[in-house]
């Protein structure tokens, strides 16, 4: 109570002191004049040292908030018709912020709530949309990290709400994503991971001249099941998920390779959530099944992009590949993966601003699988995925994209699958 006083009273007495100290320095006529401004002004100067003392004590951090607002228009054309194909309108809302205490950490909290359903969160079908957001309207905690530096080359990582690829000295992939499975040079097994508890830290090489090419390496460590009391961060029940990364390049290229491994209890899907494990075994790589055994999971990721020094014409390139092997399949689960994406980026074509995408490739599915169960025979087929798309950027703050995407025996189903949405972003 009495800080908060404080807080009221310094700027209204520093409001009433500074015109006395300002009249009294105008002309003065005695040195009883002089004394008064100067006592006076040593009042004022008291009052601002007192307040300065105040804010440094109650206000040493800094914080931004910026956020993004998303609305979603399109459909969805399946050949099995799992759900409507109407026309719907959905949203998504985020804010972050970043508060840093030293001017080099950054407490780092994303909120974000939508009411995204049906297809466009749809994995399965690879219908599954970056902008998207499921919470059903409810506001929640979705991003919650602390990053700090030691030293010059190191940054460390920690939180209770985070994902492994936030935790990497620089993004695996440049290519800008609207359906979420090309997110990642390719949302395969080596870098796809849940929001979780978890750790790391990065090591990236000094090097002179920022354009120079350099080493960097990352590791971290995250566990789905790390807020639970029962499993932990560590316990051999805990779904775990161990990534090591290393990069060598440029701000113009880079080539790069991941070590995944994932560990899981029994009947918890090779470390995997249900939807990953399903889409990769049975026929096709897919299946209905959702109950699998437990064990680890270790998987690679090979990742590459390169960007032309003018923008316009010439694109970005981004290449991904992803294979992955599992130590306790049974039989007719997956005991080999592998996928694949390239995608090309246009930054400024056509308009200063706007930009288009194009990416395709394969979803993460299963080269072979254990015999002994119903599916005896490699279940790999077409599996293509692909997606296209122009960003119009109507000022700073708003754009407005049109973008089609589709792929090729998706599902449980093995049906082919078609749509188009029209994403308008909002950005503060």
């Amino acid at each position: 109570m009495k800080l908060f006083q404080r807080l009221l009273v310094a700027p209204a007495a520093l409001g009433l002191m500074a015109p006395l100290a300002a009249n009294a320095d105008v002309t003065p006529v005695s040195n009883e004049s002089d004394l008064r401004s100067e006592v006076i002004q040593a009042r004022v100067d008291g009052v601002e040292a007192q307040l300065g003392e105040i804010m440094a004590g109650q206000f040493s951090s800094s914080t931004k908030m910026s956020g993004k607002a998303a609305f979603i228009t399109g459909y969805v054309d399946d050949d099995a018709e799992t759900n409507t194909d109407e026309i719907t309108m959905e949203y998504m809302y985020q804010l972050n912020l970043n508060t840093s205490f030293t001017g080099e950490d950054n407490l780092y909290t994303r909120i974000k709530t939508g009411n995204v359903s049906d297809h466009f969160k749809d994995k399965g079908q690879g219908t599954y949309l970056s902008a998207a957001n499921g919470n059903g309207s409810v506001l929640k905690v979705d991003k919650l990290w602390y990053q700090f530096p030691v030293g010059d080359s190191l940054q460390v990582w920690v939180g209770p709400r985070i994902e492994n690829y936030y935790m990497l000295a620089s993004a695996p992939s440049i290519y800008k994503p609207v359906t979420k499975q090309f997110a990642l040079g390719g949302n395969g097994s080596a870098y796809g991971s849940s929001t979780s508890p978890g750790f790391g830290i990065a090591w990236t090489q000094n090097v002179e001249d920022p354009s120079e090419a350099r080493f960097a390496i990352s590791a971290n460590y995250t566990s789905k099941d790390g807020a639970s009391s029962t499993s932990g961060l560590s316990n051999d029940d805990s779904r775990s998920f161990l990534l090591t990364k290393v990069e060598y390049g440029s701000p113009t290229w880079q080539v790069s390779a991941a070590m995944a491994n994932k560990s899981a209890p029994t009947a918890s899907c090779n470390g995997y959530d249900a939807y990953f494990h399903t889409a990769m075994v049975g026929d096709n790589g897919k299946t209905t099944d959702t109950t699998c055994t437990g064990g680890d999971m270790t998987a690679y990721g090979l990742r590459g992009y390169w960007r032309p020094q003018e923008t316009g014409a010439i694109p970005e390139v981004q290449v991904g590949y992803d294979f992955a092997s599992y130590d306790e399949a049974t039989a007719g689960e997956a005991e080999d993966t592998a996928g694949w994406m390239v995608g090309l980026g246009w930054k400024d074509l056509f308009i200063d601003g706007n930009r288009a995408g194009v990416a395709f490739g394969s979803a993460q599915a299963a080269t072979s699988v254990k015999s002994g169960g119903s599916v005896t025979e490699d279940p790999e087929e077409d599996n293509t995925r692909w997606e296209a798309y122009y960003t119009f950027k109507v000022n700073d703050g708003v754009s407005v994209t049109p973008a089609i995407f589709g792929g090729s025996d998706t599902g449980a189903a093995n049906q082919d699958v078609n749509g188009a949405v029209l994403l308008t972003e909002f950005r503060f």
